[in-house]
């Protein structure tokens, strides 16, 4: 599988895992918890692979800034959390980075 494809399932498993952080409150719900370690231990194994054949700074850049954003877009959806001015501006900064390292970085290739 390419480093793309396991790099998608390490983002994908993340951003799940966080979303039941939120939900774990604390680790005081089991299945919230065991949702968070299974999916970051996914997100992990997955990470691993895509370094396997992409650069470790691309692979952690993409994985937290598209991780991000998604949590970002979750919690406003889930939780009602408010993102202001401020935060909307950094988040556009931040897919523009994921943008930029996508379209002309040649390490991804």
């Amino acid at each position: 599988m390419p480093g793309m494809a396991w790099l998608a399932i390490a983002i994908v498993a993340e951003v799940i895992a966080t979303t039941a952080l939120k939900a774990s409150d604390g680790f005081r719900n089991t299945i919230p918890s065991v949702i968070t370690a299974t999916g970051y231990a996914i997100a992990f194994w997955g990470m691993s692979q895509a370094m396997r054949t992409l650069p470790v700074g691309i692979v952690y850049a993409l994985w937290s800034g598209v991780g991000i954003v998604l949590i970002t877009a979750i919690a406003w959806v889930l939780y009602r959390q408010q993102i202001d001015t401020a935060g909307l501006i950094g988040i556009g900064l931040i897919l523009a980075g994921v943008v930029v390292i996508q379209v002309f970085s040649k390490a991804t290739a």
